[in-house]
């Protein structure tokens, strides 16, 4: 049911772009633009239904957890089905061994990194490059599934992050809380920004900063304050953020990663403000029933229309915020958990499916939303533990059961 709908919406939404028409167009034609509230491709409108494909990098690559066999032909699988625009984790932080991290990692101290997973990220970006779809890459992270906040505080003399599958969310962001004020940890940040954003790919020979299979660089995967006294150190770090990143990369489009209100301390002022930065090219929103407390682990399937209007009800105040402020919005996360709250495949999605049939319907038909991007595309990967361990295959179910 979900595979027909997302066709649907495809068809209705979406600019499919023809992979063959590549060669008559000029580079600079080839970047999605933001122009008077629209996202552009070739002077067209460029409007999408993607996935959430956050370990593509490490599928790419040729050491732990690649397979890039895999990769290509799911890129292909997705490329049929219209699934044109990816969202990817660049790549995670810190040590390897931690429970409910991502590894291997990228980055495994400041400045120290395992090119075994850029690689993968240049292959995966020239895959995608040979099917003409598009990547948003995230920098960073709030959460300690792949190091991010976490990380940098460590290593600006903060002490060790706590996990929360051990201590419980509310001590992780009592101590994540401080990345807002810490200008070493932003230091830190920025170096890696530096960095990523200065890489050539070895398989084509661009350099990101001119490579059309990317759409946007995100500031990170749904970047928080954590605090009502770190809300304006929050707005000052993102604005750097995003300034550092157009200072690099005129080509490109830059957005947060943001869940939106929920993600601003329930502050929508404080939404408006970090959208309304001038190097904020478009909104994001993310919608999370269950993490929300919208719908219930025994209760999943009769639970759904309250879901919906909570949804509905959320995302209003996104959609009138973006033709308020002349950008576009992408809903870039939304999921919802399988029948029974079971990760087998062979349970049951009708709740799932009902949910994702009316997202779809209200996304669908409201002109300030230009994409979006469900969560997760899991691909050929079967789960053979509940949660992730190393010498599983790459799945992308992760934590999004239990984050809040």
């Amino acid at each position: 049911m979900v595979r027909k709908t997302i066709i649907l919406v495809v068809w209705t939404l979406m600019l499919v772009m023809p992979v063959g028409c590549r060669s008559s167009r000029t580079v600079k034609s080839m970047f999605v633009e933001q122009r008077d509230g629209q996202l552009l491709l070739d002077g067209n409108p460029y409007k999408f239904v993607g996935t959430n494909f956050w370990y593509g990098a490490i599928l790419g690559s040729e050491g732990q957890g690649g397979n890039r066999e895999r990769l290509c032909r799911e890129l292909d699988q997705l490329h049929s089905l219209g699934l044109n625009n990816l969202r990817i984790l660049v790549g995670s932080d810190g040590e390897q061994g931690v429970r409910t991290k991502v590894e291997p990692t990228l980055q495994r101290a400041p400045g120290v990194y395992n090119d075994t997973i850029f690689a993968g990220l240049d292959y995966l970006l020239m895959e995608m490059g040979k099917r003409g779809m598009k990547a948003v890459l995230f920098l960073n992270n709030s959460w300690e599934w792949s190091g991010g906040y976490g990380f940098y505080l460590e290593h600006a003399g903060m002490g060790k992050a706590p996990r929360p599958n051990e201590v419980g969310y509310g001590a992780f962001m009592r101590f994540v809380a401080h990345f807002a004020t810490n200008e070493r940890a932003h230091q830190l940040f920025y170096r890696h920004v530096e960095y990523v954003l200065s890489r050539r790919n070895r398989y084509t020979g661009l350099a990101y900063t001119d490579d059309p299979a990317i759409m946007a660089w995100q500031v990170g995967n749904e970047p928080r304050a954590f605090g009502q006294a770190e809300k304006q150190p929050f707005a000052k770090w993102l604005a750097e953020s995003t300034a550092l990143i157009r200072s690099l990369d005129s080509n490109h489009l830059i957005s947060i990663g943001s869940e939106g209100i929920w993600g601003c301390e329930m502050d929508s002022a404080l939404y408006e403000q970090i959208s309304k930065d001038p190097n904020v090219d478009y909104l994001t929103a993310h919608v999370w029933p269950y993490n929300w407390g919208w719908a219930r682990q025994d209760s999943l399937l009769a639970d759904v229309p309250r879901a919906c209007v909570k949804t509905a009800d959320y995302l209003q105040s996104h959609f009138r915020m973006a033709e308020r402020l002349g950008k576009p919005l992408v809903i870039e996360e939304f999921g919802y958990p399988r029948d029974g709250f079971r990760f087998i495949p062979a349970s049951p999605t009708e709740a799932r499916d009902r949910y994702y049939d009316y997202v779809f319907s209200l996304i669908g038909r409201e002109p300030s939303v230009v994409g979006c991007n469900f969560w997760a595309w899991g691909g050929e990967a079967r789960p053979q533990h509940q949660q992730w361990i190393v010498g599983d295959p790459i799945w992308a179910i992760l934590l999004r059961n239990n984050k809040d």
